[in-house]
């Protein structure tokens, strides 16, 4: 039964790792209490600012610039372009620099081009510009990534679900800022159009600037300390509690995991780095906020579940596993239709209901990201129930049941094509509940397959749903205004991409560690 003075009480860690088993969300002091905050503010105003175009794009900067409906549409492919770029590099990033300076660096980057929209004077600027604010979208990637190194299995899909449903709120928190900071400039600051929306982006960027900062100084890379400390800290933990005759290979490389599944006997010799440890049985005062947990599964800990610098001979057997395969492919479906749908919401529902104008379309467009904040976490939660009580097949099931159920729903959508206020706007919400769910379901899984390279992981998989909202936004594009039809076709793909991944193992036979 859940007990809220985990909420802000200190946590249990896992004696190798020092990861936490439950989440102190209102305990920013607490190390693992700050890193969760840090993470998902720094990837909601990301979010913010990387959507920042949209809820202004289709009337006051296309009025202003003379866009047509194919430029709005080319610049919503651009943005995830860049993302998806920046996605691949930011797995491996992770995983050789350590997540906390591949996000600062991700906000900061992108923070140049944000304060920079005020530059923009035709449709070529507008693709340029929303090009490089794409290297936002790529925080996802060490927002994940640092989430994971800093909670434990029993706990992990509800931390991620909870850092990537705040998160995404950001582009639902967009839809209301963004038209908000432009009126207020206008009404109260007596701007003009063409300046005040120029103007606006300004705040973003002071917003991200500082959050980037704050988390450089404030924040550590793990919960043991430095990034490229990770495996001493290791060695030290295992044998402060003690293994009774075993000798452990820790392990040096990506694929070490694999080599080297049974413990072995010895001294360390050669080149192989080993370290004997001896059982203690003792508790002492440092040890009252550390679980109880067994040998092995501190050996399995200890041989697959902490984070290896990648090389490309190692990285690409992960890259290219069937396991990784189900996370891209389901995240191509989930988070690349979020992606895409949020690109053209408020266009869809000024179409069907031309009376709500850019702002009141734009805050029924914000609903279907802000629900993020439930729907997401919510996904993370349940996938962390049903891993508790059964196994990592029970994750990956309910991937595959959210992605049919969402397919369902878009389905309906896109046939429907409702100019009902509440027969669309129910349709939408429950579709968000489905393909929420799923996204923070996803990256609940993700920490158990291949967990020694779960930057790699992250990143493939990461970049999967941005290339899934590149494709889906070159659909709209080449259906005009029809987007009924859009939505029916991405609701057939999900449910066929789905069926055809659901017979897969969650995770390769015989790996050590994420089980």
């Amino acid at each position: 039964m859940f007990n809220p003075t985990t909420l802000w009480a200190e946590p249990v860690v896992n004696p190798v790792n020092r990861k936490a088993r439950s989440i102190p969300a209102l305990n920013p002091v607490n190390i693992y209490g700050r890193v969760f905050t840090f993470s998902w503010f720094g990837f909601m105003v990301a979010f913010w600012s990387w959507y920042a175009f949209p809820p202004l794009l289709g009337l006051t900067i296309a009025k202003d610039i003379g866009l047509t409906q194919i430029d709005i549409a080319n610049s919503n492919i651009i943005a995830l372009v860049a993302t998806l770029l920046v996605r691949l590099v930011a797995g491996p990033s992770c995983d050789r620099f350590g997540p906390r300076y591949t996000f600062a660096g991700c906000l900061l980057l992108g923070s140049i081009p944000t304060v920079l929209a005020g530059a923009v004077s035709s449709p070529s600027g507008l693709l340029a510009l929303r090009f490089f604010v794409g290297i936002l979208g790529g925080s996802f990637v060490p927002c994940q990534v640092w989430s994971t190194g800093f909670f434990d299995k029993n706990i992990v899909g509800t931390a991620n679900s909870l850092t990537g449903g705040f998160g995404n709120a950001g582009g639902g928190i967009t839809y209301f800022l963004m038209p908000a900071i432009f009126d207020s400039l206008v009404q109260n600051q007596h701007l003009t159009p063409h300046v005040a929306w120029r103007v606006a982006f300004v705040v973003p960027f002071i917003v991200i600037t500082v959050t980037a900062t704050a988390m450089l100084i404030l924040c550590p890379d793990t919960p043991t300390g430095k990034w490229a400390d990770r495996h001493l800290q290791a060695e030290r933990n295992l044998a402060e509690h003690g293994i009774t005759g075993a000798i452990v290979d820790v392990p040096g490389n990506l694929m070490d995991s694999a080599k080297n599944h049974s413990p072995s006997s010895g001294s360390a010799h050669g080149s192989t780095e080993k370290v004997g440890y001896n059982a203690t049985g003792k508790d002492t005062a440092n040890h009252d906020h550390e679980a109880q947990i067994g040998e092995q599964q501190m050996l399995d800990t200890a041989r697959g579940e902490i984070v290896a610098k990648p090389s490309f001979k190692e990285a690409l057997p992960v890259v290219i596993s069937a396991q990784t395969l189900v996370t891209a492919g389901a995240y191509f479906c989930s988070f690349g239709a979020e992606l895409a749908i949020n690109s053209i919401l408020g266009a869809y529902y000024v179409k069907n209901f031309p009376s709500l104008k850019q702002t009141g379309s734009g805050q029924w467009a914000a609903m279907f990201g802000l629900l993020n904040v439930v729907f997401r976490p919510l996904g993370g939660i349940i996938s962390d129930l049903i891993y508790r009580n059964s196994n990592v097949w029970g994750k990956k099931i309910l991937i595959h049941v959210l992605a049919v159920l969402t397919g369902a729903f878009l389905i309906a959508i896109g046939l429907t094509d409702s100019h009902s206020h509440s027969t669309m706007f129910g349709l939408v919400a429950g579709m968000a509940f489905f393909l929420e769910a799923g996204n923070g379901a996803n990256f609940s899984l993700v920490p158990h397959v291949h967990p020694h390279a779960n930057g790699i992981v992250s990143g493939c998989t990461g970049a999967a749903g941005n290339l899934g909202g590149i494709i889906f936004a070159i659909i709209f594009r080449y259906n005009g205004k029809d987007y009924g039809k859009v939505f029916w076709i991405i609701g057939v793909i999900t449910i066929a991409i789905n069926l055809a991944l659901s017979w897969i193992k969650p995770i390769p036979k015989g790996q050590i560690g994420g089980r």
